[in-house]
């Protein structure tokens, strides 16, 4: 089912999210992935703030291609989801309420997605030019050292995803290979 959806999240839409919809994502989101997760946990360890705000926000696990000119970014496609997944469950039981990436997640980050009632998206891999195009605009927000894997502030108008794993724990990539294997 197509669901839309705004972003900073309301506990509302994830509650209505199930695993296998089809979601459009407008609003606020954030990009970080390995370097910036790694800089993240540091920051926590030392009892620091975060450089970017974690409540009811979505990160999305993207490193970006140059923009185009006249383009907010180039490509932006997501990447493998796993390699945060040693930082998420801290981040999500601070009150990070969504990710976007590809690829499967572990028990310990599956847990803390119901734990927290939070949803895992997957955006599609190898598409990044055509999500980039429900990119409107792109800030770098924090860690402008380390280039692509910087914080970023993005806004999106009708971001295409799919959800994986919802709040209840279900987990489209477990349950489509029992369909498959039923049919």
């Amino acid at each position: 089912m197509d669901k839309h959806i705004t972003a900073p999240l309301k506990k509302e839409d994830i509650d209505q999210l199930k695993s296998g919809d089809y979601v459009y994502i407008s609003g606020t989101i954030y990009v970080a992935r390995d370097a910036a997760h790694k800089r993240m946990d540091e920051l926590l360890d030392k009892g620091e703030t975060l450089p970017m705000e974690l409540n009811n926000n979505i990160i999305y696990y993207m490193g970006p291609s140059p923009a185009r000119e006249g383009r907010p970014i180039g490509s932006a496609g997501p990447t493998t989801a796993s390699r945060m997944d040693k930082y998420t469950p801290r981040l999500l039981d601070l009150g990070l309420k969504g990710m976007i990436g590809k690829g499967k997640r572990t028990k310990d980050v599956v847990d803390a997605i119901v734990r927290n009632g939070c949803v895992y998206f997957a955006a599609v891999g190898g598409a990044g030019a055509i999500l980039s195009k429900a990119i409107i605009s792109s800030e770098v927000v924090a860690y402008e050292d380390l280039g692509t894997e910087a914080i970023r502030k993005l806004e999106v108008k009708d971001f295409p995803c799919i959800v994986i794993i919802d709040k209840d724990g279900n987990n489209l990539y477990e349950t489509a290979i029992e369909k498959y294997k039923e049919e």
